[in-house]
């Protein structure tokens, strides 16, 4: 006899990493819960995924609001009598300085990016305590270990978040529950489009970007790996050292980035994106914004800022 296919619930599911995610999976027979705040855009990634060979069920659910992801929990085990995997990916992002961002903003980003996760843990646990196994897996990013100006709440939220995960991991280390974060850099989805944005300026996410699919795969490996943390982008993921080493340079590099990278083009209007209320259609998996010929670009920049730390070593042992 065949054991069932594994309960997986997702937040964030109606576009980008979320979606990818809920396809990977339904081609493997699972179960899967999906949620973000609007109904009609989860029933249509939920059609695909049964076209795809899984099972669907949708649970509306704003992460912002504790007691819906309470519900959604309850919903997911009143169905499938169980979780075995909870992906907590919902995300919203925004550009801004920090003194031009509204704080209703800021907070709000910090109200699903991080309060979002954290009451998403409140939720399952007592469930995989009661089975007595399960696992977490909670998608963080690149900016969970740096930084990058104009984008304070965003940061806020990961840095806290990767902080939140390592604590858990420890408090559950021998209950036979897993804690895994996924780190991603840039990848190509609507997240950019989407944002919220106060600079009046064209967003372009920070090339490279990375197929959400890579993302997918990375997700649904972790329950089944040692590794507490994977990143996803190796190119990007170079510059952590720079970031540690090398401060003045790492400013200096991301300034730059982002004045000719990533804002740029023309004007835009200002725009609060999808920070307090989704669109109301599904969203795509992918954003648009793989471009190969710029991956040869940032290795060169990313070479140039290690060049100026070299030197400036040098400078300092004279």
């Amino acid at each position: 006899m065949t054991s069932p296919q594994p309960v997986v619930v997702i937040t964030g599911a109606s576009s980008g990493i979320g979606r990818a995610t809920a396809q990977a999976y339904a081609r493997r027979g699972a179960r899967l819960v999906l949620a973000s705040r609007s109904r009609a855009a989860l029933e249509t990634v939920a059609q695909e995924c049964r076209a795809l060979g899984g099972e669907a069920m949708v649970v509306p659910t704003d992460v912002s609001h504790e007691g819906e992801l309470r519900a959604l929990a309850a919903a997911a085990v009143a169905e499938y009598g169980r979780i075995d995997v909870w992906v907590g990916n919902a995300g919203v992002f925004s550009y801004g300085a920090f003194e031009q961002i509204p704080s209703r903003t800021f907070r709000q980003i910090i109200e699903t990016n991080l309060m979002g996760q954290i009451s998403g843990a409140r939720a399952v646990l007592p469930y995989f305590r009661r089975q007595g196994n399960g696992a977490l897996v909670l998608v963080a990013s690149l900016y969970s270990r740096v930084s990058s100006p104009l984008i304070a709440p965003y940061v806020t939220s990961k840095w806290g978040l990767l902080g939140f995960a390592e604590v858990l991991r420890a408090e559950l280390r021998g209950s036979g529950i897993r804690v895994r974060v996924i780190l991603p850099s840039t990848i190509d989805t609507p997240i950019y489009q989407n944002s919220a944005n106060i600079t009046g300026r064209q967003v372009h996410a920070l090339p490279p970007a990375v197929s959400p699919g890579h993302v997918a795969r990375a997700i649904m490996r972790a329950p089944h790996r040692r590794r507490f943390a994977t990143s996803v982008g190796q190119v990007q993921r170079s510059v952590i050292v720079l970031h540690r080493s090398s401060p003045r340079v790492w400013d200096a590099v991301t300034r730059f980035a982002k004045d000719k990278l990533e804002l740029r083009g023309g004007s835009a209007r200002l725009s609060d994106g999808t920070v307090f209320e989704p669109r109301p259609e599904a969203q795509p998996v992918t954003g648009g914004w793989r471009a190969p010929g710029l991956r040869l670009a940032v290795l060169t920049l990313i070479a140039a800022a290690a060049g100026l730390v070299v030197a400036g070593r040098r400078t300092e042992t004279r």
